[in-house]
């Protein structure tokens, strides 16, 4: 009987530290998408780039025809909508819709960004596994 309260002690400790870790983690995941908001909004993709995972960055760098496509644009709107939806612990999605205007025929069109983030327990970051936003689609 006497071994109630001591385990009620550790399970509340375990579960406060739980909750500061995920607090830290979503904090770190809004700062992190703020940013990548503000990067996007600013067209810079060559800097958006680094937001990508590391190991997939390197597995598929930014191609001279990608740069070149990234060049050919300006974003005019960002918005993230509703904003991330957890797809697991350390994972969540997010749809951004892009507006883009053609430098050379100042048409403006819509695409939308499907992201899919990951949070590195290691490194305590979270990193775009999805790639920069397909700026091809019609």
């Amino acid at each position: 009987m006497r071994r109630i309260p001591s385990i009620l002690a550790v399970l509340l400790s375990v579960l406060s530290l739980a909750g500061c870790a995920s607090k830290a983690r979503s904090d770190a995941l809004t700062t992190t998408l703020n940013a990548y908001g503000s990067t996007l909004r600013w067209g810079d993709f060559q800097s958006a780039a680094q937001f990508i995972e590391p190991a997939i960055r390197a597995a598929h760098p930014l191609s001279k025809l990608d740069q070149a496509r990234y060049r050919q644009v300006r974003v005019t709107e960002y918005d993230a909508g509703a904003g991330p939806v957890p797809t697991g612990d350390f994972d969540v999605q997010q749809t951004a819709q892009i507006s883009l205007v053609n430098v050379h025929t100042q048409s403006e069109r819509t695409i939308v960004d499907h992201q899919s983030w990951h949070y590195d327990e290691k490194t305590k970051h979270w990193w775009l596994t999805s790639g920069l936003p397909d700026i091809t689609q019609d």
